[in-house]
């Protein structure tokens, strides 16, 4: 396996520190985002745990960007648990998803977060999974939450930083005040929060303008897919998030394909989200960017498209 790529020397974007909900949407970050170059100076890499990708990981990426390791109902949680630990060994600062679903018990739970403790892991990313059915007894990522606080209280020093959901353009089953109350319900433990993948810049900022008021307070990483072939992405889109069902395709079906002809970079999107970081209310931390299997490419992409904007401030 070839070294991991060293660390850009770009100025890096600061992380934000949350503490416990208060009521109030005053987001608690040290320095929200504040710009496009900033937001692609450090953002996070969602990777797939398959056969290979601690290869690409160590190949294209650098070493100071958190790379986050979903969870697939298939395989079950193992993959995910052990990409994490190849990727901490290997310098990354990864991020395990803890799909609920996937987990037996309290018992289970409990082996996971020791082995993410031995692997210096300290940083998990906390999900319902998109397993019909649950495993054991986390029938949702609230419960699992809950478990998690049970072994792991506040105060005692062994609470990793946990990640949580959002969901600027709704879920297919569940009613957007439903949403907005769990994730209320989160808050108080969640140090941030992740937006499903999306391809409207206007519905995070709308989102964001709706759940703010409400007393959402968490900082918020932007969901948004890397450099893939459209055909691609409209065959894994329900699986990662942006539609747990073919209802959403149908119902963004024209502005998808207008999107994704001949294949999707997210410049689009990220040129429309571009006077967002620029408001500190809105609480923006960074970017989540979604890989879908090619690293490479999304890497080769971002370094592009930094350079492009030091050319720009440069003729400024």
């Amino acid at each position: 396996m070839k070294q991991p790529r060293a660390a850009a020397t770009t100025e890096q974007a600061d992380t934000p520190v949350v503490g416990a909900a208060d009521g109030h949407a005053v987001v608690r970050t040290e320095q929200p985002v504040t710009s496009l170059a900033q937001a692609l100076r450090r953002p996070r890499y969602e990777v797939l745990p398959l056969v290979g990708t601690a290869e690409q990981v160590t190949e294209h990426v650098p070493l100071d960007l958190p790379v986050t390791v979903t969870a697939s109902p298939r395989r079950g949680l193992e993959p995910t648990i052990a990409l994490a630990e190849t990727l901490a060994e290997l310098g990354y600062d990864a991020v395990p998803h803890l799909a609920a679903r996937l987990l037996r018990d309290e018992g289970h739970l409990s082996e996971v977060l020791q082995r993410l403790d031995a692997a210096g892991v300290s940083d998990v990313f906390v999900v319902s999974g998109d397993s019909p059915h649950p495993t054991g007894t986390f029938p949702d990522s609230l419960t699992l939450l809950a478990a998690i606080v049970r072994l792991r209280p506040p105060g005692t020093g062994g609470l990793p930083r946990l990640g949580v959901t959002g969901y600027p353009e709704g879920h297919p089953l569940v009613a957007d005040a439903e949403l907005t109350r769990a994730l209320l319900a989160k808050q108080p433990v969640a140090a941030y929060v992740v937006s499903q993948m999306c391809f409207d810049p206007t519905a995070v900022s709308g989102w964001l303008g709706r759940v703010r008021p409400q007393g959402m307070a968490l900082p918020l990483y932007v969901g948004v897919a890397g450099v893939v072939e459209r055909r691609k992405l409209l065959r894994i889109a329900g699986r990662i998030g942006i539609g747990p069902s073919t209802r959403f395709l149908s119902k963004h079906r024209y502005a998808l394909l207008r999107a994704l002809r001949p294949g999707y970079r997210p410049d689009r999107f990220l040129r429309g989200l571009a006077t967002e970081p620029a408001q500190p209310s809105l609480g923006i931390a960074g970017l989540h960017v979604y890989t879908l299997g090619d690293v490479a490419a999304t890497e080769k992409w971002r370094c592009r498209a930094l350079a492009r904007l030091a050319e720009d401030h440069g003729r400024g």
